[in-house]
């Protein structure tokens, strides 16, 4: 009880964000199983990195910590290889927690996610680590609850699915790509998992079911038209949804409540964008994932979107009088 009492002095209460965090567990153990428990002892350094940086600033405010900056702690260390060094994640969830977050006064005012805005300043900092090194996932029980960690990929003759249809045209099989049995970032290679959580999340209310759809509508759209035009390297609008990491994206970082739209058309419009700009970026730029980068171009035009639509009702309803 006293224990519990602490914590509560200590975070500030967030309901939505407890629901994101019940979401996340079976993610969590699930990617526990399939690449070993060195993702509970990353999620562990992340969190507290990012809790005491959050602290620092809250304190001078006089103000809890918010249960929020834990669910940017999860997100961050579940987009990140298993094998990322403790010292480079505590960098970018750092990075993440100040520069995307507290820079803009804390909680509710930041303009950019934070574990994206973390998570894509190693990606391009130290690249190496978050493109070059991946680990087999387990196939078999007891999997990664009896290891540390799975062994590491021959990165010549093995990669993640993306990379791998580009050089060799090969595709997973739906079983692998569905349960997760491929490699890739921690919490982006299980669909099955992914999409239980986001069922969670919709019974809960605790993400908006218009920005899911749009983006993934988005996504599909442009995905089939590169794919009937025969365009090289573009496999099937499906197989493209469940590798990669459009779908964890698409549900934990563009419903993100904070950084999205609050008007309903400027939410559909939003989504759908993403999910064109991620299309756009995979296989014409020179990033493989383009994801969250097209989340984080995109929040840039928030603000501007929902003032856009404000004003366009404004208009009509002076048109009509």
């Amino acid at each position: 009880m006293i224990f519990h009492n602490k914590i509560s002095s200590f975070f500030q209460k967030q309901p939505l964000m407890r629901h994101v965090l019940v979401s996340l567990l079976p993610l969590i153990l699930g990617s526990t199983y399939l690449f070993g428990l060195r993702v509970l002892t990353l999620l562990i350094v992340v969190s507290v990195a990012g809790i005491a940086t959050e602290y620092i600033f809250v304190k001078k405010r006089n103000q809890k910590v918010t249960e929020a900056v834990l669910v940017t702690c999860v997100l961050f260390t579940l987009s990140l290889p298993i094998a990322t060094p403790y010292w480079v994640a505590i960098v970018g969830i750092v990075f993440g927690v100040l520069f995307a977050k507290e820079v803009f006064g804390g909680f509710g005012r930041n303009v950019f996610n934070p574990a994206l805005a973390g998570r894509m300043f190693l990606y391009v900092s130290f690249p190496e680590y978050l493109t070059a090194s991946w680990n087999h996932a387990s196939t078999s029980f007891p999997g990664g609850f009896t290891q540390y960690i799975t062994p590491v990929l021959d990165t010549v003759s093995e990669s993640t699915p993306m990379p791998a249809f580009r050089a060799t045209g090969e595709l997973l099989s739906y079983n692998e790509v569905l349960w997760g049995y491929t490699s890739g970032s921690i919490g982006e290679t299980s669909a099955i998992l992914l999409i239980l959580g986001a069922l969670f999340l919709l019974s809960r209310k605790a993400a908006d079911w218009r920005l899911i759809v749009s983006s993934i509508t988005g996504f599909l759209t442009i995905h089939s038209l590169l794919f009937i035009s025969g365009v090289n390297n573009v496999p099937n609008p499906i197989y493209g949804l469940l590798t990669g990491g459009f779908l964890f994206t698409s549900i934990y970082f563009v419903t993100e409540p904070t950084t999205a739209p609050k008007t309903s058309s400027a939410k559909w419009i939003y989504g759908f964008l993403i999910g064109i700009i991620t299309v756009i970026i995979r296989y014409f730029g020179i990033f493989i994932e383009g994801a969250a980068f097209s989340v984080l171009i995109m929040n840039t035009f928030v603000p501007i979107m929902d003032e856009g639509v404000k004003s366009l009702k404004a208009m009509r309803k002076k048109v009509k009088a």
